[in-house]
């Protein structure tokens, strides 16, 4: 199936123009159209939900679509082990689980994304003691270049499954994914406010003493807008479907999105509506099926940078961005998220090697972004800082390569699957580099 749209992301704000849109059914139409490709000399690039903020997965060669691709493929109750194309999305995949008494053992805040595509750029969720999407992977099958395919695992091709785990789209195209899950738990999630400086001062003891703990703390304010889940064994209460609609719709995105429009017409005002919008939040406790607590709507529109530091690095890049906006007047009516990770060993994940703070920063729809986000990136280049590989940043090849000492394994596993940079796009140009034997072809040509 192939069509010719113009592509765009989540936000609206990233688009291209493929040559052509594929939506294979299975792993024999997806090589086809990879042979296709190449035949044609079109680079190919794979777009899931589309909720990176990046043109990570624009591309003016072939768009693959796995949205066809969404299937469970095999249950093991007894291992854990889940099969699954990987178009699937978090949220059916999640249904799915449940209904095989299993879950994922750490989520993000949004369960809109294909598998794919959160596990190929490190999506996380938080948890000191606990890792990121990708490290829950037990397997991996790659569609190559040529159309074959290649399974790989840690018993069958160990630096190939390290570098494919977090594979930014440059080796191959995810077409399934076996997930090792755990037995279904229940949350306690508490949401409430506290002191930001005391907050700060105890976000080791905090990270450390929940199963899941992160805060929010507006720009201009002193306050944390704290959320802890930790695994009960308490009965799940599910909320009704009109108290979950007044809490995550109306009050979460509506009055927030509304907040949002009044900073973007009156800038000037932002500090007031900052403090007026986290004199409102109040304290919450539910009970219920744990990726029902680790996801939520997002309805209001913006776009996202986000860094990975040492842990203990976290309170103060925290303390030197909320000093910048300060400073530079900047004007940013959203808030900055904290959460933590533990350390796994992906070559190429976020939180490589090291236990792992995370501080995002976002600017509301229509509103300048750039300075903001930049500045925010000089704080976190000083303080060792990886970028998001879904979100938005400025780094290149060049500036990358010193903040993963494992750079060059990587680039070895992407010359070894895809020598001539089928799988590329202008993004992994500017963020991986242009693979050796495409620099040999441009320096052959006329």
């Amino acid at each position: 199936m192939s069509e010719t749209p113009e592509w765009r992301n989540w936000a609206g704000d990233e688009r291209c123009l493929p040559t052509a849109v594929e939506h294979p059914g299975s792993l024999e139409e997806l090589a086809r159209a990879i042979v296709r490709a190449g035949e044609a000399g079109q680079r190919v690039r794979v777009a899931g939900a589309g909720h990176s903020f990046s043109d990570i997965a624009c591309t003016d060669g072939m768009l693959v679509r796995l949205d066809r691709m969404a299937r469970v493929l095999d249950v093991d109750r007894s291992s854990g082990l889940v099969r699954v194309q990987a178009g699937i999305t978090i949220h059916a995949l999640n249904q799915h689980l449940a209904e095989h008494g299993l879950a994922m053992e750490n989520l993000g805040d949004i369960d809109v994304q294909s598998i794919a595509g959160a596990i190929s750029t490190a999506t996380h969720g938080t948890g000191a003691r606990l890792r990121n999407i990708p490290s829950q992977v037990q397997a991996l099958t790659l569609v190559l270049a040529d159309g074959s395919t290649l399974e790989c695992s840690a018993q069958s091709d160990p630096e190939l499954f390290r570098a494919a785990r977090v594979g930014l789209g440059a080796l191959g195209v995810v077409a399934e994914v076996t997930l090792r899950c755990v037995p279904a738990f229940v949350l306690e999630g508490l949401d409430r406010p506290a002191p930001l400086l005391q907050t700060l001062e105890r976000f080791e003891e905090l990270a450390l003493g929940n199963d899941h703990f992160e805060f929010f703390v507006f720009p201009h304010t002193e306050t944390a807008l704290t959320r802890t889940n930790n695994r009960t064994d308490k009965p799940s209460r599910k909320r009704s479907r009109v108290s979950a609609y007044a809490n995550d719709v109306l009050l979460t995105n509506h009055a927030f999105g509304a907040f949002c429009a009044l900073g973007r017409l009156l800038p000037a005002q932002i500090p007031h509506i900052n403090r007026a919008v986290t004199s409102l939040a109040g304290s919450s406790r539910r009970v219920e099926r744990s990726d029902r607590i680790f996801a939520s709507p997002r309805l209001v529109k913006f776009t996202e940078m986000e860094y990975s530091l040492p842990r203990e690095r976290t309170p103060e890049a925290v303390r030197r961005v909320l000093q910048l906006v300060k400073d530079r007047g900047f004007a940013v009516p959203f808030p900055v998220e904290v959460r933590t990770v533990a350390a796994d060993d992906a070559l190429l994940s976020t939180a490589a090697g090291r236990d792992s703070g995370f501080v995002a920063v976002h600017m509301y729809k229509g509103m300048e972004w750039e300075p903001y986000f930049r500045a925010v990136e000089a704080v976190m280049d000083d303080l060792g800082g990886r970028p998001h590989w879904g979100k938005r940043h400025f780094q290149t090849a060049a500036t990358l390569r010193k903040h993963y000492p494992e750079w060059d394994r990587f680039q070895e596993v992407r010359r070894r699957l895809d020598p001539e940079g089928r799988f590329a796009n202008a993004w992994t140009d500017r963020v991986l580099g242009v693979p050796e034997g495409v620099k040999d072809a441009l320096a052959a040509s006329p």
